[in-house]
């Protein structure tokens, strides 16, 4: 018989993020797969309470909270006394957490402290009459394997995107509070966050469109001539007007190596494909990208898939794209760019 334990912890807000109420969908829906009566939640953070009340309507059974000031930000020592003190008080043999850079950090090493296991980057989960196994992809995506373990206790980090958020009504939870041994004074010391400004943020994970660039954004047009800058202005000023995610070919970030010109805000965070990322957004718009096989790897898990391009043999205008728009790049954003602009200009007056 499993035992289930989600874990999370709660954004500055004091809320859930969409991440985690997607993990907690799947941990509910396997629950019921495996006729679990009672799965247990534990939260560690600054202050638990509101977090615990906005999923008081799931259906969950013991909420165990580690909350204090020195669980507000992420440790790896304080995070993994307060798991283990939550895995000791509900001992169980699934602990399954959404992926975020904290538990990512935490959970390999406490499994190995506890003796188990740990599989990360896990697509889905589900049971069946051998017992629960997880979904992951291998070879950049391209591989997709379901995973057993028997090894317990076993640690599950869910990927977001993968399945929707849960929607709970809100109620009033009561938390068991569990301490956890702190070895001694942390060590590590926050004296405050430093963030960019909005418009110097382009990778945006919750973003409803990724907008992909390709080389061709560097390339000579029309006239003979390259045009780097005005590339730069039309591609930030979609990116910040639309809120979109901005991705890139590694065709595009690497042409520095190349001694050619490179559009500057961009680096390998924002490469898609092959050896990039593997985003997942409702909606992708490739731009002078010519979508052979290594850039459309990251477009496997984009809902409606669009692309510009010249040239009507394009990779994308066989099979990979939804729609091609074969057309100018740099026309039609600057055509997008002005009727975003009147639109702002609407909702403002």
């Amino acid at each position: 018989m499993e035992t289930i334990l989600f874990l999370a912890h709660p954004e500055g807000d004091g809320r859930l993020a969409r991440a985690t109420l997607e993990a907690l969908a799947a941990t509910k829906a396997l629950s019921e797969s495996l006729n679990a009566s009672e799965w247990s939640v534990g939260l560690v953070g600054e202050n638990v309470q509101e977090a615990a009340n906005s999923i008081a309507g799931c259906g969950t059974g013991r909420v165990i909270g580690v909350s204090g000031g020195e669980f507000a930000q992420s440790r790896y020592a304080s995070d993994a006394a307060a798991v283990q003190a939550i895995v000791a008080e509900v001992k169980p043999t699934l602990i399954l957490a959404p992926s975020t850079s904290r538990w990512s950090r935490v959970m390999p090493g406490l499994a190995h402290r506890l003796g188990g296991t740990c599989d990360t980057h896990v697509a889905g989960i589900s049971s069946d009459a051998n017992g629960p196994s997880v979904c992951r992809w291998y070879y950049r995506q391209r591989i997709q394997a379901r995973v057993r373990r028997k090894q317990r206790p076993w640690f599950i980090l869910l990927d977001p995107g993968c399945q929707p958020a849960i929607e709970c009504a809100a109620g009033q939870a009561k938390v068991v509070p569990v301490s956890a041994n702190l070895q001694g004074p942390s060590r590590t010391e926050v004296r405050g966050v430093q963030t960019p400004a909005a418009t110097a943020q382009t990778i945006r994970p919750d973003a409803k469109l990724l907008f992909v660039t390709g080389a061709g954004w560097t390339k000579k047009q029309a006239d003979g001539q390259t045009h780097v800058p005005e590339a730069e202005r039309i591609i930030l000023e979609f990116v910040n007007r639309s809120h979109a995610s901005l991705g890139s070919s590694k065709s595009l970030v690497d042409l520095s190596g190349e001694g050619q010109a490179v559009l500057s805000f961009l680096s390998h965070l924002n490469q898609v494909g092959q050896t990039g990322s593997t985003p997942r957004h409702p909606k992708g718009l490739a731009t002078c990208c010519h979508g052979e096989e290594p850039h459309t790897v990251g477009w496997r898990f984009i809902g409606e898939r669009r692309a510009i391009s010249l040239d009507p043999n394009c990779g994308w205008a066989r099979g990979k794209a939804d729609v091609v728009y074969v057309a100018d790049a740099f026309a039609v954003m600057r055509r997008v760019n002005e009727l975003l602009a009147e639109a702002e200009s609407r909702e403002a007056s």
